[in-house]
């Protein structure tokens, strides 16, 4: 598997912009798809976006238009750019890696907080 370390969270205001960051310990070449999910309060964990290698990317209906994700291979690093923030999207999001036949790896969680 491979060890992933988001940074970038923090505390903003409503229409305000955030970036964060994954980093992995390894190539992220081979790796199926890589991206981001997030839990708010009282939530389960859901997809915010992905990058299938190969297919493109896909996005919650909730941020299409707000988010874009994408990545690095030569810095072996995935990005969140987070645009028009809203306060529900207020929440823990976390780096996903799927690479077949290894599984899922996950980060620790970077807090997102919105105000109002």
């Amino acid at each position: 598997q491979v060890q992933l370390v988001e940074s970038g969270g923090g505390l903003v205001q409503a229409g305000e912009s955030l970036r964060l960051s994954c980093a992995a310990s390894r190539s992220i070449i081979s790796i199926n798809s890589m991206g981001w999910y997030r839990q708010g309060p009282g939530n389960q964990r859901e997809l915010v976006a992905t990058i299938i290698n190969g297919v493109g990317t896909n996005y919650a209906d909730s941020v299409k238009g707000r988010f874009t994700v994408s990545k690095d291979n030569a810095k072996n690093t995935v990005y969140l750019q987070m645009n028009s923030l809203k306060p529900e999207d207020t929440a823990v999001y976390y780096c996903n890696a799927y690479e077949w036949p290894f599984g899922n790896s996950w980060g620790q969680g970077t807090q997102v907080t919105v105000s109002s």
